[in-house]
């Protein structure tokens, strides 16, 4: 295994001490760098807190700034933030109007998040969001139900940019709520992930195969298939993403192709025009997109298609600027 690192022990702490030298303009550490948080906090404004294990960058170190996170918590490699790490990002952020978790649905961070929010008591107004937009685990029945993989970037760029315009903790996780029910995901790799500390592949393919419903973990998928032309692998992706999503009348609908970390810009657009083309000819027109390596899985070369049902409301939040070091508009 060949990987620009110096020990597998020491990779995760170097990474973000150079993300956070790279972006500081937007972003500090928090004491004794247990979190990332925004340089510039918003007195009186409902703090927005994330995190998960290292491997997803940019996701959630990148998401932290003007209209999204108010500081992320990063874990070891696919390992949840810790308890400590938690409570340290809601005191460092914390400036009055209390703070929502973005919790993905893995039970390390619903274990971890949980605990804090019990650990920090009755000093801080605090309440959970839990993102579970992954359609794979509710196919197969394990688990708490859905994962959260990339519909998480929606929901904290819409709650980010909620949060700036003032509206209270009880009203942003309703808001939450809402989404999490209309935004849903599934993957697919042509790879394994290689992990650092066990220089190990998570899963092995064959030249002629791919695999089917990945997480962002390295889990495997649902199905080994037969490796075939990406027409044909988009439009698995969208029609089984299109029979598990409601579409009401008046919903506006945005569009995420997300390479999951080996994948090349020029097969995440390709992969776009072709879903866009199966989810406007079957089910609603694409008025927003996404595309680019925003939730990966350390070196996997797949990708994930994310479709997001949204309001009016939800539109203009997500057009609201934003300012961080992946996701940076107007």
């Amino acid at each position: 295994m060949k990987k620009f690192m110096n020990t597998a022990e020491t990779m995760v702490a170097e990474s973000v001490e150079g993300f956070v030298r790279a972006h500081e303009a937007l972003v500090v550490f928090g004491a004794e760098r247990k979190c990332v948080r925004r340089r510039q906090l918003t007195s009186g404004k409902v703090a927005l807190i994330s995190g998960g294990g290292a491997g997803h960058e940019p996701m959630h170190i990148g998401f932290v700034g003007q209209g999204m996170l108010d500081a992320a918590c990063v874990g070891h490699i696919f390992t949840s933030p810790t308890p400590a790490q938690i409570i340290a990002a809601i005191e460092e952020t914390d400036t009055g109007a209390g703070c929502l978790l973005v919790v993905k649905n893995y039970d390390g961070d619903l274990m971890n998040f949980e605990m804090a929010i019990e650990m920090a008591g009755d000093r801080h107004g605090l309440d959970m969001i839990v993102v579970s937009d992954d359609i794979e685990t509710s196919r197969t029945g394990e688990g708490r139900g859905r994962r959260g993989v990339a519909g998480t970037l929606i929901v904290e760029k819409i709650l980010g940019a909620a949060a700036e315009r003032g509206m209270p903790l009880a009203e942003l996780k309703q808001l939450g709520e809402r989404l999490n029910t209309r935004i849903r995901s599934m993957g697919v790799a042509l790879n394994g992930v290689t992990v650092p500390q066990t220089e190990r592949t998570t899963f092995s393919l064959g030249s002629d195969e791919m695999e089917m419903g990945v997480g962002i973990h390295g889990e495997p998928g649902h199905a080994r298939q037969p490796f075939t032309a990406a027409d044909a692998i988009i439009g698995q992706l969208c029609e089984t993403i299109i029979a598990d999503i409601t579409v009401t009348p008046g919903a506006r609908a945005l569009l995420f192709i997300n390479g999951l970390g080996g994948t090349p810009p020029a097969e995440l657009y390709l992969a776009y025009a072709s879903a866009r083309r199966v989810i406007e000819e079957i089910a609603v027109p694409i008025e927003r997109s996404l595309v680019g390596t925003y939730v990966t899985s350390l070196d996997m070369q797949g990708l994930s298609v994310t479709l997001a049902l949204l309001s009016d409301e939800e539109i203009a939040l997500w057009d609201a600027p934003v300012a961080t070091a992946a996701l940076r508009w107007p």
